[in-house]
């Protein structure tokens, strides 16, 4: 006698690809989204330095000081701990290779702006 299958049951290789599916989209924004936002951002001397908004592959920096030249867009590459900038304002007037995520007791998480031998700005959710 044959078994039956009951009704609304899925099959074991169904249940299997439906799960592998579920847990590689769960994970996927967890990859690159701590860093994207509006972060306000302030110099070595705690003064307000400007705003820097990153979202996907680009980034935005308004400086509160008029007519800095690091002011403007660019391109960044995220890595797991933040993110490289690659041309724009911040890479070529401050030159700025590195904003890596940090833990912040007030707000979380925090960017560490930094250049190849300083740490030049921290950045925190606006």
């Amino acid at each position: 006698m044959k078994a039956r299958e009951r009704i609304g049951t899925l099959s074991p290789m169904l249940r299997i690809a439906l799960t592998a599916s579920l847990i590689a989209l769960s994970a996927t924004p967890a990859l690159a989204q701590g860093f994207e936002g509006n972060w306000g951002c302030r110099d070595a001397t705690a003064g307000k330095a400007g705003i820097l908004t990153i979202y996907g592959q680009v980034y935005g920096f308004a400086s509160t000081v008029v007519g800095d030249k690091s002011s403007g867009t660019g391109t960044i590459t995220p890595y797991q701990d933040g993110v490289g900038f690659n041309d724009g304002g911040l890479k070529t007037a401050r030159e700025v290779q590195a904003g890596r995520l940090i833990p912040d007791p007030n707000f979380g998480t925090a960017i560490q702006l930094e250049t190849s031998d300083a740490i030049v700005m921290l950045c925190t959710p606006h």
